[in-house]
């Protein structure tokens, strides 16, 4: 029997978005995800004491939320390592007790948390981790599937490959094109619905992870796969390679920061090259996929102002003979990028 993408998850919405403790805007990757792709889900924001970022959302207390028909509480933080911190016990314990239930997406697992625990039996709330992988997911098989995929990779963690593959997916429906987004990474899974927690399934059975996410289809059918991690990460290139090997996509896009020269969190670990990245992840892929191909660039030019940022994508353009664009800009350059993926 041909195993089949993971059934949807059924998540009480709207939310209210949780911030944390954070200063660093890098770590609220779920929250902003939220927010920029499921905005009619999101009722507000809600932080700790000292939180310095925000979603530009309403900020409202629990009891708040829940009376403008808030039904959970998202932890929008994705910090290293997935923990979550003492510090935000009374916050996540006033949400229980406001009558929200809890939806996260970090490695520790809600309800192995005493007070959480006791909390949500008192008030009759549901916890529930998103970052928990099906059963019973078989080691990869290598075999070719059918149908056409497209997988998003990046130089480093936290630079637009989730971003850049929900807005090719939406492009792609625009044009008619039967596609599905597949999510990889917590957040991908709570804007979609389903998905794979990638990072989450034991390393042997990764790429099979990866096949059962993606698996046969009509021949003129796209699945547009999330990546994670970077094959240049010291700690999470492990992921990477498992979601390329078992994803076998026949098109990459490439997904840089113009301007970050090192590996996030990493210090002393240089950022590649864009062109170093096409070469290791079209050798790596070809194992896999022999027909791989770079169907172009998707830079993340939000640091700069539309005029810089269009001279540099024709620059780049220019300089790797490849479509560049920046998809949440959209344009013609993203238009032209969209063609050269969908190339027979």
């Amino acid at each position: 029997m041909t195993p089949r993408a993971p059934a949807n998850l059924a998540l009480p919405q709207p939310y209210l978005l949780f911030l944390g403790d954070i200063t660093d805007a890098e770590y609220a990757k779920t929250a902003f995800g939220l927010r920029d792709w499921a905005r009619e889900r999101c009722v507000g924001e809600y932080a700790c004491a000292g939180t310095t970022v925000t979603t530009g959302l309403p900020f409202l207390t629990p009891v708040e939320a829940t009376a403008k028909g808030a039904r959970a509480l998202v932890i929008g933080v994705a910090n290293e390592g997935g923990f979550i911190a003492d510090a935000w016990m009374p916050a996540l314990l006033s949400a229980l007790e406001a009558g929200l239930d809890i939806i996260s997406g970090m490695h520790t697992r809600l309800a192995d948390i005493a007070p959480l625990k006791a909390g949500a039996a008192q008030n009759g709330r549901r916890l529930i981790d998103v970052r928990r992988p099906p059963p019973n997911i078989p080691i990869a098989t290598g075999r070719k599937r059918s149908g056409k995929r497209l997988l998003t990779v990046g130089t480093d963690c936290a630079i637009g490959k989730k971003y850049t593959a929900l807005a090719l997916t939406r492009a792609f429906l625009a044009r008619g094109i039967a596609t599905h987004f597949r999510a990889t990474g917590q957040t991908g899974i709570m804007i979609a619905g389903g998905g794979i927690p990638i990072d989450a399934v034991v390393a042997d059975f990764a790429a099979g992870a990866a096949e059962i996410l993606s698996p046969d289809a009509a021949d003129d059918h796209w699945d547009v796969i999330e990546g994670q991690g970077s094959l240049f990460h010291p700690a999470y290139s492990g992921v990477s390679l498992a979601l390329l090997h078992g994803s076998q996509p026949d098109v990459v896009v490439i997904c840089h920061e113009p301007g970050r020269d090192h590996i996030l969190g990493v210090p002393g670990y240089a950022l590649p090259s864009v062109e170093e990245m096409i070469e290791l992840v079209l050798r790596l892929g070809g194992r896999t996929n022999s027909a791989i191909r770079c169907g172009g660039v998707s830079l993340n030019t939000t640091e700069l102002d539309e005029t810089s940022a269009d001279r540099l994508l024709a620059e780049e353009s220019e300089r790797l003979g490849l479509p560049v664009a920046d998809p949440m800009r959209g344009g013609k350059r993203f238009e032209t990028l969209i063609d050269h993926c969908l190339r027979q």
